[in-house]
């Protein structure tokens, strides 16, 4: 297929990877422009996953939509009295709670998806799905340990849309593996900078 075709073809994919690689970026550099940027993105994407059939990444954008609006206000006001949001650490309860309700909600979304005409992959894709929604959850607190989490669920999906032919999405999540790695190393600089001025991680 000619270049200009293949553009043409798959213009709204190729808009809602610069967005997203944008979004990720500007998140890793705490910069607050990461959540309108993050708007932008999920919405194209809500389109693009339900082409493919890909539900639970489909309801995933619907999710992280909310979650975008959220983390923009929390990170411009989540912090102590009503302050700028600092990075801060993940407590043990956190993580098993957290391991706990992702399982559950694994199950859950990837027994329901498998149901749907024209389901693929259901639960690798609701596995995916719940490891990015803590992520993103995280992610709207300043938790480091956010960055664990894509970089892990990056390493997965990169194969998986290079399965479904979405080439533009596998490079956009190649590149947003790197981007993870960068973040995770950005704020746990500032994490270290910080500590004495952070409030003790989130139980």
């Amino acid at each position: 297929m000619p270049l200009g075709d293949w553009i043409s073809a798959n213009w709204f994919e190729i808009v809602a990877a610069i967005t997203g690689a944008t979004s990720v970026f500007l998140s890793a550099r705490q910069n607050i422009w990461s959540w309108p940027t993050a708007i932008v993105n999920v919405s194209l994407y809500t389109v693009v996953f339900y082409r493919e059939g890909l539900y639970s990444d489909t309801g995933l954008q619907v999710v992280y939509l909310i979650l975008s609006i959220y983390g923009w206000h929390q990170w411009l006001y989540g912090g102590a009295q009503h302050s700028t949001l600092k990075v801060s650490r993940a407590s043990h309860r956190m993580l098993l709670v957290s391991l706990a309700a992702g399982v559950g909600f694994w199950l859950a979304v990837g027994t329901l998806t498998s149901r749907l005409p024209g389901s693929s992959l259901s639960y690798l894709d609701a596995a995916l799905t719940t490891t990015s929604l803590v992520a993103q959850w995280m992610m709207t607190r300043k938790i480091l340990e956010n960055w664990i989490l894509w970089i892990i669920a990056d390493l997965v999906y990169v194969p998986m849309f290079l399965y479904k032919g979405l080439y533009v999405t596998a490079a956009l999540y190649a590149v947003f593996l790197a981007l993870a790695i960068m973040g995770f190393v950005s704020w746990r600089r500032s994490w270290t900078r910080d500590r004495p001025a952070t409030a003790p991680a989130i139980a």
